[in-house]
């Protein structure tokens, strides 16, 4: 972790990412200004882990965090890649519970911490503040679900089909057609809740059938109704 020579300004954020904080004052703008701390994290780095007490939550301005439990034997269960524009470890916050997830970067991020109290503050005086933020509660909530309903009933195949369609309308794919969020195996099998191997092959399967192309870590979505179908995933 090191300081950032120029600090994301929160006004910039705001317009081009976070709905979050968009009901936020003029006066609350420069409060968040005056509380928050923003720095640069490296690729690999541990913000919080899970069953620790965190006593904020962070903004990330610029890179990709990855959320996840830790299973038996240690496996990881990935829960969600957070990217630019998201709020992080807000509910341990809510809740004045240990975190329930751990947070690492995978990819070099920009972050801004912002003390726990000050969110406090927020829901208390802020009433759209705190109805915006209880929507984001919901809306991840029904992502849970969502993923407990695949995990009881979809194949692996049909899972991993699903998880790259939703990495591709989160992340999106660059001029080539792949996907702007570079994984490797075991964390897609993270995701998908299988075994490595199981993933290496449904991938190559992938590729036999034309619907991604594969370059390394890289992922090109080439027949992305193809996959939707495979995954049963509908708009």
């Amino acid at each position: 972790m090191k300081n950032i020579p120029s600090t994301p300004k929160c006004q910039e954020c705001i317009t081009s990412n976070n709905a979050i904080f968009a009901h936020l004052t003029k006066d609350e703008i420069a409060r968040l200004e005056l509380e928050k701390s923003c720095n640069h994290h490296k690729r690999g780095t541990l913000l919080y882990q899970e069953g620790n007490r965190i006593n904020g939550f962070y903004c990330i301005n610029k890179g990709i965090v990855k959320l996840y439990k830790t299973g038996i034997e240690g496996k990881e269960q990935i829960i969600k890649f957070a990217k630019k524009g998201d709020v992080i470890g807000y509910r341990s916050i809510l809740s004045n519970e240990m975190a329930c997830t751990t947070a690492k970067i995978i990819e070099d991020s920009t972050l801004c911490y912002i003390p726990g109290e000050f969110l406090i503050t927020l829901v208390k005086t802020n009433t759209n503040f705190a109805m915006e933020l209880m929507q984001l509660a919901c809306k991840e909530l029904k992502e849970a679900n969502n993923f407990i309903t695949d995990i009881a009933q979809k194949s692996v195949r049909e899972r991993l089909a699903e998880i790259l369609v939703y990495l591709k309308e989160d992340f999106d794919l660059d001029n080539d057609g792949v996907l702007q969020i570079s994984l490797t195996r075991e964390e897609l099998a993270n995701m998908v809740g299988t075994a490595t191997e199981s993933v290496i092959r449904l991938l190559s399967e992938f590729k036999g059938d034309k619907l991604i192309e594969l370059t390394g870590r890289k992922i090109k979505i080439i027949n992305l109704p193809g996959l939707m179908k495979v995954g049963n995933v509908y708009n």
